[in-house]
C-alpha cells in the first residue's frame, strides 16, 4: 500500500439523524439563481438563463450550528437552501432515473460575501473569494431519503432574530432536483459523496455578529445558526 508524502488531508464527514455513521463529503456543487424572485432582486431574467454552478469546498461544510463572521469583507449575506446528498454517481443520467441517485436531504446555508463576489463579478473573475471560505456552508443532520421521501415541495424560510427574511417553496424552483442532477452529470462525472445546494429564495441579505439565524424546510425541521 502506498504511503503519502505529506498527512491525509480529514475526509468531512456530516451527521446523519438517527444513524451513528457518518455521511462523506466529494464535491459540493452548488446552482445559482435557482428561484424565478431571487433571479429578480439579483438584476436577472430567469427566463432566458440555462442553469449555472459554482463549487464549495467539502470542509466548508460546518454542523457546529456557528457561523465566524469571515475577514476581509463587511457585506456577508444568508442564502438559505436545501441540500441534496448523493448516494451514488453516474454520467449522463437521465431526469427519470436521477432520483435514484439520492440519498438524502439537509437543511443549509450558502453564506455569501456579497462585496467579494461583487468586485469578482464586475471583474469577470470567478466566484470562490465569495462564495468558498470558511465555513461557509453552515448545514445540519442529514435525513434519509429512505425516512423523509424525496421533497420536491414545501416551505422554506430563513429568520433573523426572529424575523421572517426568506420565505418560499421548494416548488419554486426553476430547475427541480432530478433535472440539476441530469445536467449536471452530462458535464461532470458524479460520484457517491457529491452534495448540490439547491438554490435560494428572494430576500437575501446581510447578518452580523450576535445574530442568530434560523432556518428551516418543511419536511427536515429546523436549526439555528449563531454568527460568532
Amino acid at each position: 500500500m502506498s504511503e503519502y508524502v505529506i498527512d491525509k488531508p480529514e475526509i468531512t464527514g456530516l451527521p446523519v439523524a438517527g444513524e451513528d455513521a457518518l455521511f462523506p463529503v466529494r464535491r459540493v456543487y452548488c446552482i445559482g439563481r435557482n428561484y424565478a424572485a431571487h433571479a429578480i432582486e439579483m438584476g436577472h431574467d430567469p427566463d432566458r438563463e440555462p442553469p449555472f454552478f459554482f463549487q464549495k469546498n467539502p470542509n466548508n461544510l460546518d454542523p457546529s450550528g456557528e457561523f465566524p463572521y469571515p475577514p476581509h469583507s463587511e457585506d456577508v449575506h444568508y442564502e438559505v437552501e436545501m441540500a441534496v446528498m448523493l448516494g451514488k454517481g453516474g454520467v449522463n443520467v437521465a431526469i427519470d432515473d436521477a432520483m435514484d441517485l439520492v440519498y438524502g436531504y439537509a437543511l443549509s446555508l450558502d453564506m455569501t460575501r456579497r462585496d467579494l463576489q461583487g468586485v469578482a463579478k464586475k471583474m469577470g473573475r470567478p466566484w470562490e473569494i465569495g462564495k468558498a471560505f470558511e465555513r461557509s456552508a453552515p448545514i445540519g443532520p442529514i435525513h434519509p431519503a429512505s425516512k423523509v421521501g424525496h421533497l420536491d415541495s414545501g416551505r422554506v424560510t430563513l429568520e433573523v432574530n426572529g424575523e421572517v427574511k426568506q420565505e418560499g417553496d421548494l416548488n419554486q424552483m426553476i430547475w427541480k432536483v432530478p433535472e440539476m442532477i441530469s445536467y449536471l452529470s452530462e458535464y461532470f462525472e458524479l460520484a457517491p459523496g457529491d452534495v448540490i445546494l439547491s438554490g435560494t429564495p428572494s430576500g437575501v441579505g446581510p447578518i452580523q455578529k450576535g445574530d442568530t439565524m434560523t432556518i428551516s424546510v418543511e419536511g427536515l425541521g429546523s436549526m439555528d445558526v449563531k454568527v460568532v
